[in-house]
């Protein structure tokens, strides 16, 4: 896949749009942390916080189904939604999404139709391109693009709550030795741990070594 180049204008201009994103991250991780503690504080083990909503715990019968908890109900799904998916076939580190895959610089036009209707929709003028840079949510992730070539492209998948995992088994919540057994070492920039693979990276946040951010990002910027 052909890298759209920046020009020297337009370089000047990613600097800011790379701090911003951090800084966004950095909120975002915040946000998740508060969200928990206050509900810890207030209504004990018997309740989590996803994105500020309260899921508190029904009876067992409402919660098993075919003898099943809901818990391993969760962890099925998340292990047969990053099932059948050909490392050969892609790029760097890719997210999957009930058998949907979301590979950075990918036209994004195909991945959106597959997804359906967003829960909420935003953009914005690009900072490194002509056009518009987009921002879908679809519950659990957010989905980025920016603009090239008369087409949109996927600039990065951003985590939103612990209901998901990346496509090697890992998720909001877990432990830096989760991280480490499944991608190894990665380096620190701007207070991230990243993983680079390819043309894009993959961050996470971490706060007394649990994960609290995870995004899929596009070099493309970096350039």
């Amino acid at each position: 896949m052909r890298m759209p180049v920046l020009s020297r204008k337009k370089k000047s201009r990613t600097a800011s749009c790379r701090k911003d994103r951090v800084i966004i991250m950095r909120k975002k991780a915040a946000v998740f942390i508060l969200g928990a503690a206050l509900l810890l504080a207030g209504c004990g083990s018997d309740a989590k916080v996803i994105e500020g909503e309260i899921k508190t715990a029904g009876n067992e019968e409402a919660e098993e189904t075919d003898g099943e908890t809901a818990d391993e109900v969760e962890a099925e799904d998340k292990e047969q939604a990053s099932e059948g998916v050909s490392e050969a076939s892609h790029k760097g580190y890719v997210f999957v999404y009930h058998d949907i895959v979301m590979e950075m610089d990918a036209d994004a036009a195909p991945v959106i139709e597959q997804l359906g209707e967003a829960n909420s929709y935003f953009e914005a003028p690009s900072c490194a391109f002509e056009g518009i840079d987009k921002m879908y949510t679809y519950g659990s992730f957010e989905l980025d693009t920016y603009p090239t070539e008369d087409k949109d492209y996927i600039s990065a998948v951003i985590f939103k709550d612990d209901s998901i995992t990346t496509k090697e088994g890992v998720g909001i919540g877990d432990a830096r030795e989760k991280m480490t057994e499944a991608y190894g070492e990665g380096t620190e920039e701007l207070g991230m741990t990243v993983y680079r693979k390819d043309d894009m990276k993959l961050c996470f946040i971490l706060q007394e070594d649990s994960i609290v951010s995870i995004e899929y990002r596009s070099t493309v910027l970096d350039e």
